[in-house]
């Protein structure tokens, strides 16, 4: 017999060991859950014997149902683009006596009351981790970046709700003449109080799923939420010790003092743990297996030391997360090793349980009405508080109204003080299912609607003609180069030597490391000036920025180069591309192509996760675009200076505005002593219908135009090629055979284009175009570099 509000973290046998000792003292309580210690051995459907009987099969049963249930609800919720937060939530009250438990027998047969010990101790474990992860991914350096327009936008997005659902609240109290609802209508202004709390971490959550985190309008929401969730954690922390110190001053100011004492005692010793995993993290070594399990175990620590304080237990685990650095290295390889097991195993046990709390049967209309009235009321001030401000900081209305729709947003955490709120004893049951019920459509709904007000896009519209071949002839070249990894520097360098820079036509070069945002909730976008003062999220950016800096030195005077990092998320990474290209102007941006071949044309490294990036620049960009593509061996950082005595270029030239775009940038290559360039065009064998004449018309002037540039050159040569469809051109290809270091190739030709009628079919790489796919996975290339360009046009949106 044990009772249910104890926790206990006994497995299975141990519980059978200890209920047949014969002096086991029992532990008295008004709620006793009683369990048969004899039937917790081996049962069976062969023997007649249920497994739901035993402990263990019953808890595997429930994790299985859990996790089934808002997979399920997130598959279908993500047609919609409603986030995975919101799946879990749904899946957990479906589950529960709102929908399937309403099934006569169900409840009691899976989720019987003396499973309940069993599953508060699993869910506790997979919210502490849960908690940790939400300090991991806490970067508090975003204290740094609040200015005085996100403190007021985050100030007052907790003032005016606060003092909306407060005085709402005592004015109801104040005309409440009904005694039998008293006790309900006293609990109004903790309810109120609930409600005007904003979370940083729920609302870089939505912003990431939304992905508008890497927008402005983010940044400002993300800074704002920051500020808000310190005023939100002082209401709540001193709102809790109040009512556990029991109105007593002296017991509120030691709970306070022991808050700190713990804290100091997390830092001072947890602290030297985690400097030591970070030496050795960052000296180089991947994180070893004991490495993290000792940082699992502290996070446990931290969770029974915070007990033991007489805290909850929630806060050890999160102030440990929160003094690890965000981002790569340390911070990443903890969210990539924990984020499965914690949100798709653990996790669902929670949100079960938080299901089962939740009967909307059960509700009354006039007690949800009252409490959805606040509910409400809280939002509707954040939205108004945020919005307000905003405008009165000069943002432009359409963002103030967005950004207000972001300060609303509700999740885990606010349903977890909901929770807490319940226990003890503040709410009720049906107040408790009307606030959860109202913060699920509530987000859901803005959710929906935020998309429809606010696209990031659209401020890229109308920004045309940021090209190479529309670039005037003796000016400097801006060219955006991206980089991934350390491997696609030595090609991407390569590329940048061969555009001739000289003093009339220098090459300023914006290099940006893209690096995969995990671990971590907030994205960052940093100039960097200093390589040796990198902080420890972007410290493997050091290579790759003196790289750039040696290709500058070397050419000293006639290229300029200014490093960028950014830390972000792929599905956003994007945005930081943009900001760049159209902050500084550049006519080119260079991204490297998410896959690596062999010398035979076989993948053998392909991150997909990056395919994501890629697609939006192509789609979006506000300037022309080129894809650099890797085959054949890595090569070294050694490899960008040598070797350059004689290199051969090649530009494939079918037609179409993109092949335009790569002629123009075969054209700065022309006239450099150790380039040697050659321009080959395929001529279809036929008539050309006549929707093809006018580009035909702009093919022959830019191919007329760049032969006049090359005249009496030497070192640029040019022929034609006759073929009469796919086969041909492909003939034609693989006359190029290990002749050349640099090919390149426009992404897209005409619609319907004879010369490439039997070749679309295969085009399994849709980035590179047809041309571009087909010498990117070819087997008679070798090492050659390809580079795949895109002219930035009126219709660049469109394949």
């Amino acid at each position: 017999m044990k009772s249910k509000n104890d926790v206990s973290t006994m497995e299975p046998e141990n519980v059978l060991v200890f209920g047949s000792m014969p002096k086991t003292q029992m532990i008295q309580s008004s709620h006793l859950v009683c369990t048969n210690f004899s039937r917790l051995t081996n049962a069976s459907v062969f023997y007649s014997s249920s497994p739901l009987t035993l402990m263990l099969p019953l808890l595997l049963l429930q994790l299985s149902l859990g996790s089934a249930a808002i997979l399920v609800t997130f598959y279908l919720l993500r047609h919609f683009g409603l986030p995975l937060m919101l799946a879990q939530v749904l899946g957990g009250v479906l589950l529960g006596p709102s929908l399937l438990c309403r099934i006569p027998g169900l409840l009691n047969m899976i989720f019987p009351i003396r499973s309940f010990l069993l599953m508060d101790v699993v869910s506790t474990m997979g919210f502490m981790f849960y908690f940790f992860l939400v300090g991991v991914q806490t970067d508090i350096w975003l204290l740094k970046k609040i200015t005085k327009k996100s403190f007021a936008i985050g100030f007052f997005s907790v003032a005016v709700p606060m003092i909306l659902t407060l005085g709402m609240s005592l004015l109801w109290m104040q005309f409440n003449v009904n005694p039998n609802e008293k006790k309900k209508v006293d609990r109004l202004p903790e309810i109120a109080k609930a409600e005007s709390l904003v979370s940083f971490q729920i609302v870089s959550y939505y912003l990431s799923e939304l992905r508008v985190i890497n927008s402005e309008i983010g940044r400002v929401a993300l800074c704002s939420s920051m500020v808000s969730t310190l005023c939100s954690t002082c209401v709540v922390t001193s709102n809790i010790l109040w009512n556990q110190s029991k109105d007593d001053l002296s017991r509120f100011f030691q709970s306070i003092c022991y808050g700190i004492i713990f804290a100091a005692l997390v830092c001072c010793i947890l602290g030297p743990l985690l400097l030591w995993e970070m030496k050795h993290t960052l000296g180089g070594q991947p994180l070893k297996q004991g490495n993290l399990v000792v940082l699992f175990i502290a996070v446990l620590m931290s969770g029974f030391w915070g007990h033991s304080f007489g805290l909850n237990i929630y806060f050890g685990p999160l102030l440990f997360g929160l003094i690890i650095p965000s981002g790569p290295p340390l911070g990443s390889a903890l969210v990539e090793k924990l984020d499965v097991i914690t949100n798709w195993v653990l996790m669902p046990l929670f949100f079960v349980k938080f299901g089962l709390a939740v009967d909307i049967f059960a509700l009354s209309l006039k007690t949800y009405f009252k409490v959805q009235f606040f509910a409400l009321l809280g939002p509707f001030g954040k939205f108004l508080g945020a919005s307000l401000c905003a405008l009165s900081c000069q943002m432009p209305q359409r963002d103030a109204i967005v950004l207000g729709f972001f300060m609303t947003f509700q999740g885990v955490i606010e349903l977890d003080l909901f929770r807490l709120m319940k226990r003890k004893q503040i709410i009720g049951d049906e107040a408790f299912s009307a606030m959860c019920l109202t913060a699920l459509i509530g987000s859901g709904v803005v959710a929906l609607v935020v998309p429809c007000f606010y696209d990031p896009s659209k401020r890229y519209e109308g920004y045309y003609g940021r090209t190479l071949a529309y670039s005037r002839h003796n000016s400097e070249l801006r060219v955006l180069v991206c980089i991934h990894e350390e491997q696609n520097v030595p090609s991407a360098i390569n590329v940048l030597a061969t555009l001739k820079p000289t003093k009339q036509s220098p090459i300023a070069v914006y290099m940006l490391h893209m690096v995969e945002l995990m671990g971590s909730a907030t994205p960052l976008l940093m100039r960097q000036k200093r390589p040796k003062k990198l902080s420890t999220r972007t410290r493997g950016s050091a290579p790759i920025i003196d790289a750039f800096k040696i290709f500058e030195e070397n050419h000293e005077g006639l290229v300029s180069v200014s490093p960028f990092i950014s830390v972000s998320p792929p599905q956003t990474m994007h945005e930081d591309v943009f900001q760049i290209a159209l902050e500084k102007g550049t006519s080119l941006v260079i991204i490297p192509f998410y896959k690596k071949f062999h010398v035979g044309g076989a993948v053998y490294l392909s991150k997909r996760s990056l395919k994501i990036a890629n697609q939006n620049v192509l789609d979006q960009a506000p300037c022309s675009v080129a894809i650099l593509v890797d085959c054949g061996t890595l090569k070294t950082l050694h490899a960008i200076w040598a070797g350059w005595s004689s290199s051969e270029v090649a530009v494939i030239f079918l037609g179409g505005a993109d092949d335009q775009e790569a002629l123009a940038l075969a054209a700065k290559m022309t006239g450099c002593q150790n380039i040697n360039l050659t321009l080959i065009r395929i001529i279809y064998d036929g008539d050309f219908p006549d929707k093809y004449m006018e580009g035909i018309r702009n093919d022959n002037e830019s191919l007329g135009q760049f032969q006049t540039n090359i005249s009496g050159s030497t070192c640029a040569k040019y022929w034609e090629e006759v073929a009469k469809d796919g086969a041909g051109t492909a003939s034609v290809l693989r006359t190029l055979e290990n002749q050349y270091d640099i090919i390149v190739v426009g992404r897209r030709h005409y619609d319907t284009f004879p010369l490439l009628s039997g070749l679309t079919e295969s085009n399994e790489n849709k980035e590179l175009g047809v041309i571009g796919d087909m010498l990117a996975s070819s087997d008679f290339l070798g090492n050659t570099t390809i580079l795949v360009v895109q002219q930035h046009t009126d219709n660049s949106h469109s394949e």
